[in-house]
């Protein structure tokens, strides 16, 4: 069994998106092979509904998809092929856009006005990125909970993971996608898949993505809400955590625990072409899709 090192720490940085939707972008719009087969993904979190209430108005997707992950507010969505619903706390859809869709999503606070949830934007392979759009709608009690002796708490989305499958099926990039909270002063080992990109995303509490055994001289003492901890590189809210190679991944939580996605998949090791919503192979494919969008043959599929 291998540790996976951590090769970069970084905050997600805020940003604007839709019809004015402030939001905090964990990456994306970089080096497309930096995650692959991930290409972007989003923190949407307020408390003031003027910061999200305009959405996402109607915009298009092709060669892609798309993963949403509520926690606070719901969400309402439609789309040019007659589908519609509302994602509410704990739900997750995962929209394969495929050949192209046009969709809406917009979003609505609790009622204390908070709206919180993530997008991920997963690529697909060539042969792939002219399939059917899909969509899979989950509940939240369709989402398996496993809680360890120790108190660790894993929502698996997608994959397995201790003995537990996911509810989404069928995905490309055949990707982990879990929400693991672990108890205060815990470590905790957790096992990926060893050929997989792999990033944790904190979004609640603190912990160390580093090693308990690593070697003397190269900790770092940080002071963590008035407790000395002889921790190295505590990673906080909203900090993305990329790893190296290995097959497992060490968290040690912090006083107050730590709450983090932990995602992997398959890198699809293809050439990207991309733009906004967008993403093909090839310059003429991208540029094949501007064209049908202009002139109304962008819909492949008829509901």
């Amino acid at each position: 069994m291998t540790f996976r090192p951590v090769t970069s720490t970084r905050m997600a940085q805020p940003t604007m998106e839709g019809a004015g939707v402030h939001l905090h972008r964990v990456f994306g719009f970089g080096d497309p092979t930096e995650a692959d087969p991930f290409l972007m993904m989003d923190d949407f979190r307020n408390d003031d509904p003027a910061m999200y209430a305009q959405g996402f108005p109607w915009h298009p997707h092709r060669g892609i998809e798309t993963i949403t992950y509520v926690l606070e507010g719901t969400v309402e969505h439609s789309d040019s092929l007659g589908n519609s619903g509302r994602l509410g706390p704990g739900t997750v859809q995962w929209m394969t856009a495929g050949s192209g869709i046009l969709h809406q999503e917009m979003p609505q606070g609790n009622v204390k006005g908070q709206m919180h949830g993530f997008q991920l934007w997963a690529n697909l392979p060539s042969s792939l990125k002219m399939t059917a759009p899909r969509y899979q709608d989950i509940q939240k009690s369709d989402i398996p909970v496993e809680v360890d002796d120790d108190g660790t708490a894993v929502r698996v989305i997608t994959g397995g993971f201790w003995g537990k499958k996911g509810p989404v099926d069928g995905i490309a990039a055949d990707p982990l996608y879990l929400d693991v909270s672990v108890p205060p002063n815990t470590r905790k080992v957790l096992p990926v898949d060893t050929y997989a990109n792999t990033f944790a995303y904190v979004f609640a509490g603190a912990g160390s993505f580093r090693d308990a055994s690593a070697p003397e001289g190269v900790r770092v003492e940080k002071e963590f809400n008035g407790q000395e901890l002889n921790i190295r590189d505590m990673s906080g809210n909203r900090t993305l955590v990329r790893f190296g190679t290995g097959d497992e991944i060490c968290v040690t939580a912090g006083p107050e625990g730590v709450r983090f996605l932990l995602v992997s998949g398959q890198p699809i090791k293809e050439p990207v072409a991309w733009h906004g919503p967008i993403v093909m192979n090839t310059r003429a494919e991208l540029m094949q899709a501007m064209k049908e969008l202009n002139n109304g043959t962008f819909i492949k599929a008829a509901h």
